[in-house]
C-alpha cells in the first residue's frame, strides 16, 4: 500500500484529486473518435460511471460487445484555475473494460452517483445521454514532472485533497484580489526566479505551488507548508506563516 507523505500528496492522492477535479474527459475505444463525457465518478468499488451522449459510438460500441464488454480508456484533463500559457498541470489515463449499462441498473446507478456526485448533467440520463460503466484496471497520470502508473488499490484506497473542489475559487480569489500576498511570496522565491510573472498554480493540504512565465519559458515552484493542514482556517494560517506575516487577515472569499 502507498504510504502519505508529509511533503506532499502521493501519486494516488493527486489522481484521486485530479479525479473530482477535471472538467474534461473524453471516453478512448479503439477504432472510433473520442466520445466527450458529461459525468465521470470513480466509485469505492473500482468502476467508473460516465455518461455519455445516447447516440454516441461509444454507447452503441459497448452494447454490441455484450457481457464481455471491450477495452477502453477515460482519459481527464486537469486544467489550472487560472489563464496561464501553459493551462494544461495534469493528465490522467484510466483503462479498464467498457460495459453498458441496462435501463433498470442505471437508475439505481444514477441514484449512486448523485449521492456522492450531484452534478447536474445526471439529470439528462434518459433524454439525452446514457451511463456506461468501465471497470478499472489501470492508471497513469502526467505532469511537467513525468508519467507515473498508480496501483489501482492504492487509488481506491487514497482519498482526494480536501481542497481540491474549492481550489478553483480559492486561487482566483489570492490573484485577483491578493496580489499583495502573492507577491511577498514572491520574494520567497530564488532570486532567478523573480524575473517572471508570478502566478498560484494550484494548492493542497501539503503546499502551494506557483508559476513562473517569462521569457525562457515556464517553470513551477513548490512551497511546502509547515505541516499539512485540513480545513480553510488551517489553510489561511500556513498560508500566513509562508509569507512570514502571521497576524495578517485570513484568505476569505468575497
Amino acid at each position: 500500500m502507498e504510504t502519505r507523505t508529509k511533503t506532499g500528496p502521493s501519486t494516488a492522492e493527486r489522481v484521486r484529486s485530479a479525479c473530482v477535479r477535471a472538467q474534461d474527459a473524453v471516453l478512448a475505444i479503439e477504432g472510433s473518435e473520442p466520445t466527450v463525457t458529461s459525468v465521470h465518478h470513480l466509485r469505492s468499488n473500482g468502476d467508473i460511471v460516465v455518461a455519455v451522449p445516447a447516440t454516441s459510438t461509444a454507447t452503441a460500441l459497448a452494447w454490441s460487445a455484450g457481457n464481455g464488454g471491450l477495452p477502453a480508456v477515460l482519459e481527464l484533463t486537469d486544467h489550472a484555475p487560472l489563464a496561464l500559457r501553459e493551462p494544461v498541470r495534469s493528465l490522467v489515463w484510466l483503462r479498464g473494460t467498457l460495459h453498458a449499462v441496462p435501463d433498470y441498473e442505471s437508475r439505481v446507478l444514477a441514484d449512486d452517483v448523485a449521492s456522492e456526485h450531484p452534478h447536474p448533467a445526471l439529470l439528462d440520463l434518459g433524454h439525452t445521454s446514457v451511463l456506461l460503466r468501465l471497470t478499472l484496471e489501470s492508471a497513469v497520470v502526467a505532469d511537467s514532472s513525468g508519467a507515473e502508473p498508480v496501483a489501482v488499490d492504492d487509488l481506491l484506497g487514497a482519498q482526494p485533497d480536501p481542497f481540491c473542489e474549492m481550489e478553483t475559487a480559492w486561487l482566483q480569489h489570492l490573484d485577483d484580489d491578493h496580489s499583495d500576498l502573492v507577491d511577498l511570496l514572491t520574494r520567497k522565491l530564488p532570486a532567478y526566479l523573480r524575473t517572471g510573472r508570478v502566478r498560484p498554480l494550484s494548492v493542497d493540504r501539503y503546499g502551494l505551488r506557483l508559476r513562473v512565465e517569462d521569457h525562457t519559458g515556464d517553470r513551477d515552484f513548490a512551497m511546502p507548508f509547515a505541516q499539512p493542514v485540513d480545513d480553510e482556517i488551517s489553510l489561511s494560517r500556513a498560508i500566513r506563516i509562508l509569507v512570514g506575516c502571521p497576524f495578517l487577515n485570513g484568505l476569505r472569499n468575497g
